[in-house]
């Protein structure tokens, strides 16, 4: 019952550290949480998003497949590992292949989930596949009509690439 009660005193006060923008602070408090309990996704996601957030990424990408694996359903997991292969600037050449596989699982657990929906767009983009990131763009919009960067991938994929 006592490490139950000090797992969770850890893991909110890391939790509320990452909300306030105090990301050294919650990792401390957060691995904390961890030694006690090392079974619980949400502490390794919050982990990994502090580290994600500090630009230690390959810290993050441990944190995340952690997570993933003790909850295969952690949709957020999947995105944000997919979003540090897509963004980081420290790879010369980033395996966009293996961020599309998270952004599909994502995808597959949360079919709206609208960012995700946007992101694999972007992939193919970089990839090249136009018609895939156009078919990904079209399954954004028939879940945001409105999203003003799917459209605006949209209208340049089609004027630019697809004649």
């Amino acid at each position: 019952m006592n490490i139950m009660i000090n797992y969770k005193f850890y893991l909110d006060n890391g939790i509320v550290d990452f909300g306030r923008g105090k990301f050294e602070s919650a990792i401390e408090y957060i691995t904390k949480s961890i030694e006690m309990k090392d079974d619980f996704s949400v502490a390794y996601f919050y982990r990994g998003a502090c580290y994600h957030s500090l630009e230690e990424y390959d810290e993050a990408m441990m944190d995340y497949s952690k997570a993933i694996k003790l909850d295969p359903k952690m949709t957020d997991a999947y995105y944000n590992r997919a979003k540090i292969i897509l963004t980081r600037k420290d790879i010369q050449a980033p395996k966009i292949e293996n961020a599309i596989k998270d952004l599909e699982k994502a995808i597959e657990l949360d079919p709206n989930f609208q960012d995700a929906l946007y992101a694999i767009a972007a992939a193919y983009k970089k990839l090249g596949d136009y018609h895939k990131t156009l078919e990904y763009i079209e399954k954004l919009l028939q879940v945001e009509p409105d999203h003003i960067y799917g459209k605006a991938l949209k209208k340049l994929i089609l004027q630019k690439y697809i004649i």
